[in-house]
């Protein structure tokens, strides 16, 4: 018998199991498939008016005038583009060498790198982890009350700052501090991924989500703060009611739970909740406080109060209004982060070291951000946007305004599961999406809405999203198990989401 004969056999290799694609990964495909698909596409455009919008059956057909090689260079810039192409303001054609206007998204682009350094000075403080788990340790005897409070304040963070994927921190307190309170895993599971998203579903000033898609569609980010605003205080506070209703029942009867127990859950859960979180220190208070006043007076900087105060459109601004845009915002986060750092007494190599860090962390939504505004610029620079924007007309053509504002709550939802990414998906439907609503006398500001609930919605559950998949994970409860948990939930949020969109398009 030869050598070769005696040998073990040879073993098969590991399947690879299959990874969904980052958002660089799917706009870069995104790309290349819009630039191959305006090779079809017949060239068009819209009259416009005085404030740029597209005309109403004005839509007519016009010779791209780009060559293959024209073609080519608009593919090989894209991304260069997308960050700072320039927009003739005779020819319309988006290019880094041209004279006119900026159409590359360079403000958003710093302002997201901005409030990164911003959020990841104050958690470098741990004032905010300290606060909130002060707040759950003081209300651990009261367990509806501690779901509600943690679920506020996660809504209320997820809201203004698209707080999600921190929760997943929060885990490890969370569900020994749930299951000592005669609660299941799930209902940890439901306080974090729920109380977060929902504040990010309803993003008033949101800057990743609400931000973004308010600048691709051309209007200021408090342009319809008062109906989100009124969303996220009602789907909040059935959100938080499903979760405590759920949480109430198996206490009752743990039988009941969806989740189930883990061998040895109460031991554990009682050992691990003894311990009191260290007191909130003067230093502490005083970066929260900071943190609270710097939320709030963007908000104040960016709402158009004679607008929203007379219910007048084209109100005349009041002499106190700010108008404040992504290049103020961006100057006020980073000149945030350097005054809580001071705060917080961090020396200068921390501070500089915190404040480049926290950008570097967020690089990759500002790419994302970069790559899908080169997509719109690969679409202008072959007139094809009008043409895409002509074929969606005749569908929404004839609706009434809340049944348009519904559809494109519908339409979002798919295309907030191919492109995960808040910003990336904002940038990229906006420009399409945004002129829809003025062909149907609606205003932009329930588009951005429609579309920030939509995405919000589907980060709730799809297995996409990091916060869903991995709070699952932590809190060691089946995928499948919390589907059953939280579907119900997400038929009354999808209904609720309707009511309010129909009722902001026909009040707007």
């Amino acid at each position: 018998m030869s050598s070769t004969d005696t040998q073990a056999p040879e073993q098969e290799p590991e399947k690879r199991k299959f990874t969904f694609p980052s958002a660089l990964t799917i706009l870069a495909i995104v790309t290349i498939g819009v630039w191959l698909l305006a090779f079809l596409i017949p060239a068009g455009q819209y009259d416009r008016n005085e404030d740029g919008g597209p005309i109403e059956g004005t839509y007519h057909r016009v010779p791209s005038g780009q060559s293959f090689v024209d073609r080519l260079n608009d593919l090989f810039l894209a991304p260069v583009n997308g960050l700072y192409g320039v927009q003739d303001e005779k020819t319309g054609q988006v290019g880094p060498d041209m004279v006119g206007s900026l159409y590359g998204s360079a403000g958003v682009f710093l302002f997201v790198l901005a409030i990164g350094a911003f959020i990841t000075v104050v958690f470098a403080t741990g004032a905010l982890d300290r606060g909130i788990a002060r707040l759950a340790h003081r209300l651990r005897d009261r367990g509806a009350l501690l779901i509600a409070g943690v679920m506020v304040v996660f809504s209320l963070l997820g809201t203004v700052e698209g707080f999600a994927e921190e929760t997943l921190g929060f885990y490890g307190l969370l569900v020994p501090m749930m299951l000592a309170l005669r609660f299941d895993r799930m209902v940890a599971v439901g306080t974090a991924i729920l109380g977060a998203g929902v504040g990010v579903m309803c993003s008033t000033v949101n800057p990743f989500a609400t931000g973004v898609a308010s600048s691709a569609a051309g209007i200021s980010l408090g342009d319809g703060i008062v109906l989100r605003f009124a969303m996220w205080i009602v789907l909040t506070a059935v959100t938080i009611a499903y979760v405590v209703r759920y949480a109430k029942r198996v206490q009752k009867d743990p039988s009941k739970s969806i989740g189930g127990f883990q061998p040895g859950d109460r031991e554990q859960a009682a050992q691990a909740t003894v311990g009191e979180p260290p007191e909130l220190t003067r230093l502490h208070k005083g970066v929260l406080v900071m943190v609270g006043l710097v939320f709030a007076f963007m908000i104040f900087s960016v709402v158009p109060w004679s607008s929203a105060l007379s219910g007048k459109a084209d109100a005349t601004p009041y002499g106190w209004e700010l108008g404040w845009s992504f290049p103020q915002l961006a100057a006020l986060f980073l000149v945030a982060a350097v005054l809580v750092g001071l705060v917080a007494r961090m020396n200068e190599p921390k501070l500089s070291s915190t404040i480049i860090q926290g950008a570097a962390d967020f690089i990759s939504p500002a790419l994302v951000i970069m790559l899908a505004r080169g997509v719109t610029v690969i679409m202008n620079n072959s007139k094809i946007t009008d043409t895409v924007l002509h074929s969606i007309e005749g569908v929404v053509k004839g609706t009434s305004s809340a049944l348009f504002a519904i559809i494109v709550f519908v339409v979002n939802l798919p295309l907030a599961f191919l492109i995960p990414s808040t910003s990336g998906h904002a940038t990229l439907t906006m420009p399409i999406l945004a002129p829809l609503a003025d062909f149907a006398g609606v205003s932009r500001a329930v588009v951005v809405t429609a579309w920030a609930a939509a995405s919000g919605w589907m980060n709730l559950w799809v297995p996409t999203t990091a916060v869903t998949i991995g709070g699952v994970a932590l809190a060691k409860v089946g995928y499948d198990k919390y589907l059953r948990f939280v579907w119900p939930l997400l038929a009354i949020l999808f209904v609720l989401i309707c009511g309010f969109l129909a009722l902001g398009a026909a009040v707007t």
